[in-house]
Formats: structure tokens, C-alpha cells, sequence
């Protein structure tokens, strides 16, 4: 197994420490993130990376939530689990993003084994077709999941850097992706989640998303924040827990309890000495230009 020094901290001092003050945290709910479950490698990508599970891990990591004790939410009535945490139980939701083919053929059948239940955020123009070189989910399939108990979401049109659009054209994306999916499916569309890294730093950016996406009516979203979900988030940008082929069982147990979050507070302070250094190159290249 590579290094990974985020399963070594988690492991080997957050998770103990958690246990020695009071055992487990129960505030905030596990949100799995998702995205492609096959047998596909992903070469050359840290584990902390790779957004591809193999259906032996998966099967493994859905048989630990079963032992567990948790149970599946839809996302759209995580709010009761928020307002009534003593009498939800565990609950826990589990998401997949892009729309792969392979949810339906790998992952499906054994959230049915296991009596789970899952939201697929659906990026609208390539469904029938490929994504990042795969194959995605049929109209058909995405129906007859829809039959059965699986939630959807979008996950906008063609899955683009939203940060950059101006707002007719992000408000394009949130809109046609969300009348499409309801227009398929016969149901209402409330759900979104948030496509590439979610540009946490930048509070003028998500203050106009949240906007745009309550104009459009969303009412819940997730993002690639680091963490469980909690009341006290944005509702449209609520944190969720990465899950690949890289988590053992160990690992996978850890961030269930809580163990994992502090991730997130690395992730934000990487991107803000990122963005701090994004901006100094920009001034020096103004500069230089104007001394010339």
C-alpha cells in the first residue's frame, strides 16, 4: 500500500485521540462520495486521488455500513436527520457523481443486496454516451434506477469549471440539466452537486452560486469539501467523505466516526496558500508588463 500520510494521521492519532476523549463523534452525517466502481486502474494517481473503486472494495465497504448499522437517507430529507438527530439513528448517505454506466451494472446490485440505497448525479449531455472516456448511464437505465428507489441530482450539463462562467451561463447549466433529469424522469429535481474541486475560498463566488441555485430551486447540494455533513453547513454545499479502491476497512471505519474530518481544514489551507500564490503571480506579471 503507498504512503499515505492522511491514513497514517487519521489511523494513528485523530481516531485514538477521538476514542480517549468520549469515543466516537455523533455530530454530522457520512456522506459518501463516489464516482466510478470497476475494475479500471487508475496508474499513476496517490490513492488520496483516484475516483475509481473496484466492485470487491465496494461490496466490502457497503457490507461494513451493514454491520454498522447504518442506514441509507435520501438526500433530500437529510434536513429531518439534522433537526432530529436523537431519533435518526445512522444515517447515511451515498453518492455517486458522473453518472457511470457502471453504477447500474456493478454497484447497484449490491446496494440491493445490502438494502442501501444511493444518489447519482447525473452531468446531462453525456448520458447515452461517454464521460472521461466512459461509458455513462442510459436514459433507459437511469428510468428503471429511478423505478427502484435511486435518487438523482445534477450535476450540471457538460460538467464545467463553474467558477469561470459568468451567470446566464451558469445559471444555463443548473437549469436545463435539472429539467432535463425531471423531464425523463417524472420527478422533482432538488439535488446538486458541485462538479472538479469546490472553490471553498472564494465567498463571493459561492455566495452567487447559492443564490443562482436557490433562483433555479435547488433546495440541497454536495461538494468535494472534506468531512460529515452537518445543520450548521451552507445547504447547498454540504461536505462529504471521499471513498475509492484505497480505503481498507480500517481507514473506511475511521472516517465513518468522524476521524477523517480534519482533512478538510488541510484541504482549505492548501487552497488559500494556492489562490494567495495565484494572485502575487498575476500582480508580477502585471508589474512587468507596466515596466516594459
Amino acid at each position: 500500500m503507498p504512503f499515505r500520510i492522511d491514513r497514517l494521521a487519521t489511523l494513528h492519532v485523530v481516531h485514538p485521540l477521538m476514542v480517549a476523549v468520549g469515543g466516537r463523534r455523533r455530530n454530522g452525517i457520512p456522506i459518501l462520495m463516489y464516482h466510478s466502481i470497476s475494475e479500471r486502474k487508475e496508474s499513476g494517481i496517490h490513492p488520496y486521488y483516484q475516483t475509481t473503486t473496484s466492485p470487491s472494495a465496494f461490496e466490502e465497504q457497503i457490507r461494513l455500513l451493514c454491520k454498522s448499522g447504518f442506514h441509507s437517507v435520501p438526500l433530500k430529507e437529510i434536513g429531518h436527520c439534522f433537526r432530529n438527530p436523537a431519533g435518526a439513528g445512522r444515517p447515511i448517505g451515498i453518492t455517486f457523481d458522473d453518472g457511470y454506466k457502471d453504477f447500474y451494472t456493478q454497484a447497484f446490485p449490491v446496494l440491493q443486496k445490502y438494502g442501501f440505497s444511493a444518489t447519482v448525479f447525473l452531468p446531462t449531455a453525456y448520458m447515452g454516451g461517454q464521460f472521461l472516456g466512459k461509458d455513462c448511464l442510459s436514459w433507459t437505465e437511469v428510468e428503471e434506477l429511478g423505478r427502484n428507489g435511486i435518487e438523482f441530482g445534477s450535476h450540471t450539463v457538460t460538467h464545467p469549471f463553474l467558477h469561470v462562467l459568468g451567470d446566464q451561463d451558469l445559471r444555463a447549466e443548473l437549469l436545463a440539466s435539472k429539467q432535463e433529469i425531471e423531464d425523463r424522469t417524472g420527478t422533482e429535481i432538488s439535488l446538486f452537486s458541485y462538479p472538479y474541486a469546490f472553490p471553498q475560498e472564494d465567498r463571493v463566488f459561492t455566495r452567487r452560486l447559492s443564490r443562482i441555485l436557490e433562483e433555479c430551486g435547488y433546495r440541497w447540494g454536495v461538494t468535494t469539501r472534506i468531512g460529515r455533513a452537518g445543520r450548521e453547513q451552507d445547504r447547498y454545499f454540504l461536505k462529504r467523505i471521499p471513498v475509492n479502491d484505497g480505503d481498507d476497512l480500517d481507514l473506511m471505519g475511521a472516517k465513518l466516526a468522524g476521524a477523517y474530518d480534519w482533512v478538510f481544514f488541510l484541504q482549505l489551507a492548501y487552497r488559500r496558500i494556492r489562490r494567495k500564490r495565484i494572485a502575487a503571480m498575476q500582480e508580477n506579471r502585471f508589474h512587468t508588463k507596466e515596466t516594459k
